[in-house]
């Protein structure tokens, strides 16, 4: 018997055909800058008000553990990336580890995330427009359907114009919550009275100490923070389309943590110290009621700005990634075929429009009930962003079995804590699901999951007999 029979056979390595025929062009700086821009988001520029009028100071303790599992599952799914690069994604990983059901649930629930978010997107950036006299006779669908035609034709130009646009998106909001979190410091180091206040530590314990109306109105706000975190699984998107994804990926994950720690945390105790908690209200940013208190002019107008920002980035996120998804799912068949299809430019512009499409229906919605327009369908970006982040974790449950009984490999870059890390992190998610009942809105939206589930049902049996998983998905020995 030679040493070469002795020797332990690799694993085979899994190749999904839907990676085929894109450019590296995203280069480390926007795949940081993207890490970043799907960590920060209207969720702390708008939401942290509310939630600070709510819950008070202990707000922070919610938004850390949120947070952490925010990390668990971008973590875990930075394993995968390293296991396995792909624009596909947790499609791709879906399809690898549970099937190609998985993955038409996976690519479609994800497609129902971003274009709700689309239409919310369009919806918000329209109504900030309308913040400036000057876009005040334009009418909010004319708006809403102008910034979906900006974003959309640069989406489709590049991939290296979508890194572009998301490195000075993700700039302009970090560079605007340092700058108020230096004016903060500097205000609470002084002891500077704001509205008669003085700031302090003090503060967060004060009007009813830490958490002035009881542990029920911190749990209740959880599922609207879980939601503030949606899309930092956008970075795995972005691996496909990288020339080195194993040296920048980890990077840019491990960077997730601190900085949800420094912006989202530390944002939230700066704002607890600085004015009483009772002072935030939920129809005005908590950073615009700081600002406008200590006399800073135009500080409505700049914050306006950034949350604009924020908007847009969004949706040029969900144009960009949703375009990849139902790539990968088209080369195997469980989506449309002309969702496959890419131009010149290496960008998969079929699955790019489809999502355009949906998001113009939020023009009409912007049309006929204009009020109403942003509330009817963020909670249906809630369900499908569960999903996403719960098959990211099962996906990887199922890796860790498939290595654990040596038929796959683990990277160095892994999720710590497994399969407890996973199970914990599906428990927690489930728990967010029940939480939606609790909300008038998040009620309706439950009650309509049968139809979700109906629909995906009917999806699957009429393109079952085209789906052949070996189309997309192959083993080749290393």
């Amino acid at each position: 018997m030679t040493d070469q029979t002795l020797q332990p056979t690799a694993p085979p390595e899994t190749v999904d055909a839907g990676d085929s025929g894109y450019s590296k062009a995203l280069k480390p700086r926007h795949i940081s800058m993207i890490a970043i821009g799907g960590a920060i988001g209207t969720g702390l520029f708008l939401g942290a008000g509310g939630r600070l009028a709510s819950a008070g100071p202990a707000l922070a303790i919610a938004y850390a553990i949120c947070g952490l599992f925010a990390f668990f599952v971008v973590r875990a799914l930075g394993e995968l990336i390293l296991h396995r690069p792909s624009s596909g994604a947790f499609v791709s990983y879906a399809r690898e580890f549970m099937g190609e059901k998985g993955a038409f649930v996976a690519g479609w629930m994800y497609f129902l995330n971003w274009a709700t978010t689309g239409i919310a997107d369009i919806t918000a950036i329209a109504l900030y427009a309308h913040f400036w006299s000057f876009f005040t006779p334009v009418p909010q669908w004319v708006l809403a359907l102008v910034a979906l035609a900006v974003v959309l034709v640069l989406n489709l130009v590049s991939v290296k114009l979508f890194g572009e646009m998301e490195f000075w998106f993700a700039i302009i909001k970090v560079a605007a919550l340092v700058l108020f979190m230096v004016i903060g410091i500097v205000l609470l180091v002084t002891g500077d009275p704001i509205n008669g206040t003085s700031p302090s530590v003090g503060l967060l314990g004060s009007e009813g100490g830490f958490l002035p109306n009881g542990l029920l109105p911190l749990v209740l706000v959880i599922q609207g923070i879980v939601f503030a975190y949606a899309s930092v699984e956008l970075v795995g998107v972005t691996a496909g389309e990288t020339a080195e994804p194993a040296k920048i990926m980890p990077k840019a994950i491990n960077s997730i943590m601190w900085r949800i720690g420094v912006f989202y945390v530390g944002s939230v105790v700066l704002l607890a110290m600085l004015m009483p908690w009772s002072s935030y209200t939920k129809g005005e940013s908590p950073f615009v009621t700081v600002l406008s208190n200590i006399g800073i002019p135009a500080a409505g107008d700049v914050m306006n700005l950034v949350v604009l920002t924020a908007a847009m980035s969004s949706l040029n996120s969900g144009l960009y990634s949703t375009g990849r998804i139902l790539r990968s799912m088209a080369v195997a068949g469980s989506a449309p075929k002309f969702t496959g299809v890419m131009n010149r430019n290496h960008v998969p512009y079929g699955g790019i429009l489809l999502t355009a499409a949906v998001c113009v229906l939020g023009v009409g919605l912007n049309y006929v009930v204009p009020a109403d327009a942003f509330e009817i369908v963020l909670n249906f970006a809630a369900i499908g962003i569960l999903s996403t982040w719960g098959i990211i974790m099962l996906s990887h449950l199922l890796f860790w079995r498939k290595a654990k009984a040596g038929l796959a490999q683990r990277p160095s870059f892994r999720l710590p804590g497994s399969p407890v890390t996973e199970i914990v992190t599906l428990v927690f998610l489930a728990g967010v699901l029940v939480l939606m009942w609790f909300d008038e809105l998040g009620r309706l939206t439950l009650l309509s999951l049968p139809l979700i589930l109906l629909a995906l049902v009917i999806g699957w049996f009429s393109v079952r007999k085209r789906v052949d998983t070996t189309k997309a998905l192959t083993e080749v020995q290393p």
